[in-house]
């Protein structure tokens, strides 16, 4: 029968359904968006007839949509059931031949197809360009007079399936023998399509070899032709997932410098933004530590696809999808696709007793395939394993099966290929997930055991190992291009999954475990970097880190290997890892008092980077605790000179300034300095930290020109001796610029901290949470002399910092109480009262109800009330905030004197005028003789006691305070400097309490 054309104009017009096997899906919309253009209406059908339906039942269905039908042919199409050529052949006469004029296809296979699909006359698009693709799509279809039209370079259509994106890195082959999972697929593409901006975020969440990564890649390639750029990131770990996203940087034509730190803002920018491309795709896979790399996750028009174990991700605004084991359907076609010798009945029974698992049928059918054993014997193995194994299950909800089925496929490859299972018991010493090969390769061959001599030496047994793990998915080979010429070395790693991890380390003899943990920890040795406090360096440190768990690292007594744990605790300290340090040190202090004894000199040494942590996170007590046995321990063990003792004193100032105990842990740091600089000289580094905690404690005793003096003294020295970009140089300069700020000298300050953070950005990256407290010192000094942006500044650093640190971190507390200020003071005061309340009760709960930082905090909140009206109120908590703060730090301290002069406006405005006038005099004085005459709070002291002068009728006194007052602003801040004009305009002063670091 003749097929039966249609006139141009009419195909135009006519409406097409396109049939498609989802392996496929990019055809389709390719092939739709190109008739769109030329003005058909476009329907999608995925072909994927449910068991039960017949092949002709299927295709008469499609017979019920209207106009055309377009069958794009491939392997794929004809494998779903799977069903064979004949029934196909059956069908296709039945249906397609007697319907010619509804039928039409292009192929897009070079594979042997059922014979009778000639009938659909198909038209191939296989290994041709997408002008010609198009052209033969549309004569096909009739629209013989119609050209494909001009690419528009600003389509935003599906590009050709072909052409690869735009941008392409890390994206795992596709899978050939991928099976079902349509309806998932499905549901992802449209949850992130239809996500608002900035939030098309999904998460797959399932247990281990349940497939996760698979349905990633998958969507990838069904997709992809929709993005132009596409980016897989391994995310098991917080270092790799840096690293990988800072790589995309110049795959994006990204112009940066060679800092780790800028490559990675910079590619989180231009996701952000969009720019240089809206349409792009973020796929982190294995991303179930979600504590330690949620902050990473971009935010754009882009999409963002997550594969995790982790319900956490919940939390994080990203939709969770669940991933089920396969249906039985899809199991035993899937198993029949691996192991063809395999019948339906066969695949069925080893899919009911591996329980559907993804991973498990990939492994074990992949076996069988090569082996002449039957499924009954295997089953038969399953049924029989050794009892003891019950006990060694990966989880709690895996199957007993999946031990055993390990021991069957490892014993396999202990007899066929003995190296590879040599390797992969080496490898089950790292972590879970990316193991960096060259750490094992560059060792020296006296390292090595016995029977890894010659594979590690060996590039052709190197290779025939890794593939046999790789042929059997025991591990997975990725490269990076990281510049190594090596074979083998430098760009190989081999990706492990947790499950196989866990199934091989449980096998291992006691012998064999303590045999090959020596030699992983002697490679982590080998490959640490020696400097923890060069930031060049981190990216090292992020690889090594991950792996000090596995590798047992805190069992060994060998010197190198306990400096590597003491360097990787300095690393996380200073990068801003907490929570991973918390747990080394924690585990760590432990471990080694039983292996070394109480008082040895290591207990010492991982005491102080404890302390240092507990303190950066807020745990002061715990902190002054531990250090306060080392102090006393050291000290009556060693005496006075002593520079273990120097060193856990230093923790214990820290802790004690956290605590608020100020006059002691001024004495501390003062005696550590002293001793510091009689053992080791003046420059000296420890010297130099020692001389920067002393400026640290005279600061929050309100000393602020003698922590101006030390800390320049810090900062020159570390300038003169250290590189001007070293992050303890930038630290200084931080210091620095707070002492100008507090000393009102808001220009100086601003001056010094905005170069600065421009180098932190660059060195330390943007999310450090050094960087992060140089740009709020950088934004109060802004504040300070007006800058009217600083409500958003803020607002956007408190985001970030919440985002890296959390809502109770030290830091964030600092910054959400500055932001609080600013808020109330641009007339926000509903978020001024929010934010104000929830720092005061973070504060309250850790560190006590008469803690300075908690009574400074009520008398800002009293502050917001007074600007609400609430002045009984108001006037309560600003006047608890003065006693408390009286009697926490003495009546001469600067944030005594400035809730004092907040207490002067409230008492005037309550109607004691004497009371006010009588507290501002005191106050000025106070003021006067603490900071100076032309100190910002002692000029707003003077300001206050003229308004209170006036209200007692005391004209003249009060227009002889006020002028000189108004002189000395306008002199020192300048006649337009805001203070001077608030002053000028008589509107009452105030004075904000703002947290410091300890």
């Amino acid at each position: 029968m003749a097929v039966v054309r249609k006139s141009v104009a009419t195909a135009e017009r006519q409406p097409v359904t396109i049939s498609f096997a989802g392996f496929n899906r990019a055809w389709a919309a390719w092939i739709g968006a190109r008739l769109e253009r030329q003005g058909h209406r476009v329907a999608f059908e995925r072909f994927d007839p449910p068991p039960g339906t017949t092949i002709q039942q299927a295709l008469e269905d499609l017979l019920l949509a209207e106009g055309r039908i377009l069958v794009i042919l491939s392997d794929w199409y004809f494998q779903l059931g799977p069903r064979t050529h004949e029934e196909w052949n059956q069908a296709l006469r039945a249906v397609v031949a007697t319907n010619t004029d509804r039928f039409a296809a292009v192929s897009v296979t070079n594979a042997a197809l059922p014979t009778a699909t000639a009938a659909l006359s198909a038209s191939s698009l296989w290994g041709i360009g997408a002008h010609e693709a198009e052209r033969r799509l549309l004569a096909r279809l009739g629209t013989v007079d119609t050209a494909p039209l001009e690419e528009n370079p600003a389509r935003s259509g599906p590009r050709f399936p072909s052409d690869q994106p735009r941008v392409w890195g890390g994206v795992p082959r596709r899978n050939i023998r991928f099976t079902g999972r349509e309806n998932l697929l499905g549901s992802i593409y449209h949850r992130l399509q239809q996500a608002e901006h900035g939030a098309a975020v999904v998460t797959l969440l399932g247990m281990s070899g349940v497939g996760k990564t698979q349905i990633a890649a998958e969507y990838v390639y069904r997709f992809g032709s929709e993005y132009d750029a596409v980016w897989w990131v391994p995310a098991d770990q917080r270092g790799t997932l840096r690293q990988r996203l800072a790589e995309l940087a110049p795959a994006l034509g990204l112009t940066t410098g060679p800092e780790y730190g800028e490559r990675l803002r910079a590619v989180l920018d231009a996701l952000r933004r969009g720019n240089p491309y809206s349409r792009w795709l973020l796929v982190l896979d294995g991303a179930d530590q979600v504590g330690d790399i949620a902050d990473l996750l971009p935010s754009g028009p882009g999409h963002v696809l997550i594969t995790s174990q982790n319900r956490a991700w919940g939390e994080h605004n990203t939709a969770l999808m669940e991933v089920p084991v396969y249906s039985r359907d899809e199991s035993v076609a899937f198993v029949r696709r691996r192991a063809d010798r395999l019948d339906d009945t066969d695949a069925d029974r080893l899919a009911e007793a591996l329980e559907d698992l993804p991973l498990l049928l990939d492994q074990t059918a992949g076996w069988l395939s090569d082996s002449t054993m039957s499924v009954d014997e295997y089953i038969g193995l399953l049924s029989t394993g050794n009892n003891s194994e019950a006990g060694l299950k990966v989880a709690a909800d895996f199957p007993m099966t999946f031990q055993t089925a390990w021991s069957i496929l490892l014993n396999q490859l202990r007899d066929t290929e003995p190296a590879s299972i040599d390797l992969l018991r080496m490898c089950v010493f790292f972590a879970p997930g990316p193991i960096p090969v060259r750490l094992l390769r560059e060792l020296p061959v006296r390292d090595l055991p016995e029977q890894l001599v010659g594979l590690m030496n060996d590039p052709l047994r190197w290779n025939d190992a890794t593939a046999k793990l790789v042929q059997y998915s025991v591990v997975r080979r990725e490269s990076h291009d990281v510049g190594s010429d090596e074979p083998g070395g430098g760009a190989e790693i081999l990706h492990m999954h947790r499950m196989v991890h866990q199934t091989v380390r449980d096998g291992l003899s006691e012998a064999d475990r303590r045999e090959y943990a020596v030699v992983v920890r002697r490679a982590l040795a080998a490959a640490d970097p020696g400097r923890p406090t060069d930031t060049r360096l981190w990216p090292r440190y992020a690889e090594i880190t991950p792996h000090l768990k596995a590798a047992g690292v805190l069992e060994s007594t060998d010197p190198d290997i306990q400096q590597l744990v003491l360097n990787s605790l300095r690393y996380m300290y200073l990068s801003g890892e907490y929570t991973s340090g918390l747990k080394l040190a924690e585990r760590g202090l432990a471990a080694w008092k039983e292996l070394l004894g109480e008082f040895h000199p290591r207990i010492w040494d991982i005491t102080r980077h404890y302390a240092n942590l507990l303190h950066a996170t807020g745990s002061y007590e715990k902190a002054e605790s531990i250090c306060r046995i080392a102090v006393d321990h050291l000290r009556e063990e060693r005496g006075q000179q002593d520079l273990d003792l120097l060193r856990a004193a230093t923790g214990l100032a820290a802790s004690l300034r956290g605590l608020a105990r100020y006059d002691e842990a001024h004495e501390v740091s003062r005696l550590v300095l002293e001793g510091y600089l009689e053992l080791v000289g003046d420059r000296d580094s420890r010297t130099l930290s020692a001389r920067n905690n002393l400026a640290v404690s005279v600061r929050l005793l309100g000393r602020y020109q003698e922590a101006l003096e030390l800390d320049r003294q810090t900062l020159d020295i570390r300038r003169d001796a250290l590189r001007p970009r070293h992050s303890w140089t930038l630290f200084s300069e931080i210091n620095y610029a707070w002492d100008l700020r507090l000393l009102g000298r808001y220009d100086e300050s601003v001056s010094v901290q905005e170069r600065s953070v421009r180098t932190h950005r660059d060195v330390m990256g943007v999310d450090n949470p050094q960087t992060l407290r140089a740009e709020h010192t950088l934004i109060m000094g802004q504040y300070r002399t007006g800058e009217r942006r600083a409500p958003v500044l803020l607002a956007r650093l408190l985001e970030r910092v919440e985002r890296v640190l959390g809502e109770n971190h030290p830091l964030t507390l600092m910054v959400a109480s500055s932001y609080s200020c600013v808020a109330r003071e641009h007339g926000d005061l509903d978020r001024a009262r929010s934010v104000g309340e929830a720092v005061a009760r973070r504060y309250r709960a850790t560190l006590g109800p008469v803690h300075p930082y908690v009574l400074g905090c009520l008398g800002n909140n009293g502050l917001v009330l007074r600007a609400a009206g609430e002045r009984q109120q108001a006037q309560e908590l600003i006047e608890e905030a003065l006693t408390g703060m009286n009697e926490a730090v003495g009546p001469d301290h600067p944030w005594t004197l400035g809730c004092a002069l907040n207490a002067t406006a409230t008492r005037n405005f309550s109607g004691d005028p004497e009371g006010a006038a009588e507290l501002s005099r005191d106050t000025s004085a106070r003021a006067a003789a603490v900071l100076g005459a032309t100190h910002p709070l002692t000029l707003s002291a003077r300001i206050a006691l003229a308004a209170d002068l006036r209200a007692l009728r005391k004209i003249q006194e009060a227009e002889k305070i006020e002028e000189e007052a108004l002189a000395s602003l306008s002199a020192t801040q300048g006649a337009q400097h805001v203070h001077t004009v608030s002053a000028r305009s008589r509107t009452r002063p105030f004075w904000d309490f703002e947290p410091q670091g300890t």
